[in-house]
């Protein structure tokens, strides 16, 4: 099972040299891929930039948007031209994860019909599979159809979305269901839908380590998921804060089934790679 590593991009600090430091580092290490996490109606970078200057200053760590909330964005033409440039400037280092989202702010302030988001999203992924493919005057160019398209949810729906025309699924980092009954779920789903290859899994989990991480952790949990209720408890309660908790979470993700597990950084300072490579990379 590979490991990737998500961004600091959450909670910026008062330069982003912080990022791009990150990102080299994360390389540096070792670890797959760097993620970023999406949300419009917060103090976070926008995704896609964040990622692109994070490919600026890397050579060979993939790039992963997980997920990215397609269905704010009204213009998937303008979408796939973003995502094509990311992956063509990076030497096609890019791995597209995309959901519905479940942020009604997110759309209100966009402009974009909340309670439909999951139907537009269907059709966005169409035509993005089909502009990634060349049919159309939209570019760059790439190679084999584009980036990988991994599609993000738990819900039933967004289970069948995946299987019906993505590459492989994103757990998310919590989640009432045991991630090995919610891998059983894909793969009944993918093979529902007549898909003869394997998909890709790839999971989700927050982590803090270091001086206070716990007393962090719940920091940056109360504040990004205040809207979400008793949720943002469950949420902090999946957060890994020591080696121990490190080593059980990759077992048990591994043990499942998983292709690659991505680390999300409650705490953005810069010695978090190294802790958490240090646990999580050795042999």
């Amino acid at each position: 099972m590979e490991i990737g590593i998500g961004l600091p991009a959450i909670r910026p600090g008062p330069y982003g040299h912080g990022m791009t430091e990150w990102a080299r580092r994360a390389e540096e290490r070792g670890f797959h891929s760097l993620g970023v996490l999406d949300r419009l109606v917060y103090r976070n970078y926008e995704p896609l930039v964040a990622l692109a200057v994070a490919g600026a200053v890397t050579f060979r760590i993939r790039l992963a948007t997980t997920v990215l909330l397609a269905g704010y964005r009204g213009n998937t033409a303008l979408l796939a031209k973003q995502l094509a440039s990311i992956d063509h400037l990076t030497g096609g280092r890019l791995t597209v994860g995309m959901a519905a989202g479940g942020r009604e702010d997110d759309f209100a302030v966009s402009g974009a019909n909340y309670h439909d988001r999951g139907r537009r999203l269907d059709a966005m992924i169409i035509q993005l599979r089909d502009l990634f493919a060349g049919h159309g005057d939209i570019g760059p160019q790439l190679p084999d159809g584009g980036p990988p398209l991994l599609i993000g949810g738990q819900s039933p729906a967004a289970i069948e979305r995946a299987a019906r025309y993505g590459d492989g699924w994103i757990a998310g980092a919590s989640s009432g269901l045991p991630y090995r009954d919610l891998v059983r779920t894909v793969r009944e789903a993918w093979t529902r839908c007549g898909r003869t290859e394997r998909p890709r899994l790839v999971a989700l989990s927050y982590f803090a380590l270091g001086s206070s991480a716990t007393r962090r952790a719940e920091e940056y949990v109360s504040d990004y998921y205040a809207f979400a209720g008793p949720y943002a408890w469950k949420v902090l309660a999946d957060v890994v804060t020591d080696e121990a908790a490190v080593r059980r979470r990759i077992a048990e993700r591994a043990e499942a089934g998983c292709d690659e597990l991505i680390f999300f950084p409650c705490v953005h300072d810069s010695e978090q790679p190294e802790l958490l490579a240090d646990i999580a990379l050795q042999n």
